[in-house]
This record gives C-alpha cells, sequence and structure tokens, in this order.
C-alpha cells in the first residue's frame, strides 16, 4: 500500500507502507545507526519521534527477547530505505513486519532516505506526518500540529519498582531509562530502584542510597529541572550522582553550565568523544540535541569528555563534588561499549 511521508515545509516522501495502517505526526529524526534497530525503535529517549534510518535496510535480524529498551515503544513511526520482510524461520525471532503492526507503530519504505537526509539537514527540526495522502489538507493538518513537551513525564514510570541485586543501592531517576541500564548495573550487582522522574527527596532518602542515577530520557532539561533541583539541592555532595543523556543536561543545567544546541541533533552509535587526559577515543551512541560549552565550567574536573564533531563537553566527573555526567549512553547498547567502564568509576565513587 502506498503511503506519504510528508514534512511542514511542503514536501513529501512517497513509499510502502509497512505495520500498523494508521495516520502518525511526530518529530523527524536521523537514526545513523548500522545496526540496532530494535533497540532505537524502543528506546524511550526517541518518544514523540518519526525515526528516519539511514542504514540501506533494517529488518533482517527480526525483533528478539533481549534488545527491547522498553516493553511499550513510543516512537511514532518509522522511514527506511528497505526493510526485511522475511526473516529465519525461528520461534526466537519476530519478524519487523508483525512487531510494528503489534504495537502500533506505522512505517514507510522504499523511501529515498539520502535525499530526507539531506533535507533534514538544511531544516534542522522538522514536523511531519506519515498519511495515505499528500494533499493540501494533509500538509494544513501538520503546520496546525502543536508537539507535545515534557516528554520524560509520559515515559517516566508512574511508581518505584526494583532490580533487586546483592551489591551498592542505587536510587535511580526515570526520565525515560533504557532496560540495558538497568542490565549494566545488574551485571555489577548493583541493587537499583527505579523511581518516578519527580520523586521527592524524602523518596529518595528513604531508599538509603549509596548512589543516584539521573537516566536518559527524552526532551528538554528546561521542561523537568524543577523537578530534580529539589533532590539535588538535598543529596548534591552527599552521594554520588551520575546524569545519563538528559540527565547530563539536567546536572549541567544545575551547575550552571552553558548549553549549546547542536546544529543536529545526534542520534546514533557513531560519535566519537575524547578524553583529555589520556586522549583515549571512544565510539559512543548519544540521543541528544545539546551539550556543554566548554569555557562555561568553572570548576576542576578530574576527567572530561569532547565530542570530536564539535568540540564541546561531552562528559565530565568531578570526584571532590562527587559527580558524574555523560551525554553519551555507556552502556553502548546497541553499541559500542567503549565507555563501559563509566560504570565502574561511578561505583567507585561509592566506596
Amino acid at each position: 500500500m502506498k503511503r506519504y511521508l510528508i514534512l511542514e515545509d511542503g514536501s513529501s516522501f512517497a513509499g510502502e507502507g509497512i505495520g500498523a495502517s494508521i495516520i502518525s505526526t511526530g518529530e523527524l529524526a536521523i537514526q545513523t545507526t548500522n545496526f540496532g534497530y530494535q533497540e532505537a525503535l524502543t528506546d524511550p529517549t526517541n518518544a514523540g519521534k518519526i525515526l528516519a534510518f539511514t542504514s540501506p535496510m533494517i529488518g533482517n535480524n527480526g525483533i528478539n527477547a533481549i534488545d527491547y529498551e522498553s516493553i511499550d515503544p513510543s516512537v511514532k513511526g518509522i522511514i527506511a530505505n528497505d526493510i526485511a520482510l522475511n526473516i529465519s524461520d525461528s520461534e526466537n525471532f519476530e519478524d519487523l513486519s508483525s512487531f510494528l503492526k503489534e504495537k502500533k507503530i506505522p512505517a514507510i519504505f522504499k523511501v529515498d532516505t539520502r535525499a530526507l537526509v539531506h533535507r533534514l539537514m538544511e531544516e534542522g527540526t522538522i514536523k511531519a506526518s506519515i498519511m495515505d495522502t499528500n494533499d493540501e489538507h494533509a500538509f494544513d493538518q501538520i503546520k496546525a500540529l502543536v508537539l507535545p513537551k515534557n516528554k520524560s513525564a509520559m515515559v517516566s514510570t508512574k511508581n518505584a519498582y526494583a532490580s533487586p541485586n546483592v551489591g551498592k543501592t542505587v536510587a535511580v531517576l526515570d526520565l525515560g531509562l533504557k532496560h540495558s541500564m538497568l542490565r549494566a548495573l545488574s551485571l555489577r550487582k548493583v541493587n537499583a530502584t527505579v523511581l518516578p522522574y519527580n520523586a521527592s527527596p524524602v523518596d529518595v532518602e528513604n531508599l538509603r542510597p549509596e548512589g543516584i542515577i539521573i537516566s536518559n530520557g527524552p526532551g528538554k532539561p528546561e521542561e523537568i529541572i524543577d523537578k530534580i533541583t529539589p533532590v539535588l539541592d538535598q543529596f548534591y555532595g552527599k552521594y554520588p550522582i551520575w546524569g545519563i543523556g538528559l540527565g547530563f543536561l539536567v546536572l549541567s543545567d544545575y551547575l550552571d553550565f552553558g548549553l549549546v544546541k547542536l546544529p543536529q541533533e545526534f542520534n546514533g552509535i557513531n560519535y566519537p568523544v575524547i578524553e583529555q587526559n589520556t586522549n583515549a577515543i571512544w565510539q559512543t551512541s548519544m540521543n541528544i540535541d545539546q551539550l556543554v560549552l566548554p569555557d562555561s565550567i568553572k570548576m576542576n574536573m578530574n576527567r572530561e569528555y569532547f565530542d570530536l564533531h564539535s568540540e564541546l563537553n561531552a562528559g565530565f566527573w568531578n570526584i571532590k563534588d562527587k559527580i558524574v555526567a555523560t551525554a553519551f549512553n555507556p552502556e553502548g547498547a546497541p553499541g559500542s561499549h567503549d565507555a563501559d567502564e563509566i560504570f565502574d568509576y561511578f561505583l567507585q565513587m561509592m566506596e
């Protein structure tokens, strides 16, 4: 069935529809990962987005039970050059088309994604819709649409829950966390309790944590900083605190560091960062649209990480104040695992 991706600038891209046959609207985002489409589709940080994959083909490995980043995906659709319709006959894998129908996610393939990426590079953030027509009424609808704000409130857990283990106790503020982060903590025997994004200092203190993580997630730091500030006011310098992704932006904003909007949002697995002391270069996974202006950091850091594309600050840690912050996702799902050791640094802070 022929379907259309229409953009608010008046352009449209035709292709073959697959998955759910619903009309869907969201923010169009380039997804640069060459593998790990399941992780991208189920990552809560992509809530409200229509993902345009730059990989020539997705879906050839199907969907498995291990690589979910959340059980209920919150993406609004996917766009691809090609989607594998047939995979190996195995009970352990579900084909992507069936998954998309099950999760009510529309998709279009046989789209000129190279031309689409070039258009997005020119426009920056842009609203898009997956529709059955590309007539004037369809464009009027998308122009009138207002994208939702405070997406962290949409995807954050409503109730606290445990990811139990026998080691250090950590409170995780859920701004849209990934299952792979909990898996990385569990591999280190961390006893984690996940709290809603708007948990109070009392909620945190009652857990008697040895550390606090402010997770990755969708949205802007200014939308949630007022919810996180009471926790930071209460526990900054008392417990080790680690901000990841959106948590990195929130912690940077709290410290009054200058946030700089990137020309193009980072959304993929191929973003190199360099560590200032060793000049080690890590290939990292990022899903973020702002980084920190280095000159705005007025405190001495034990380590800093810089994005090689923009030379902006993409991470730091300070032993004295017990803080770690990374714009990148150190668990690496779907890859690489270069920055995995950040988990161990954080655990050492809790000693």
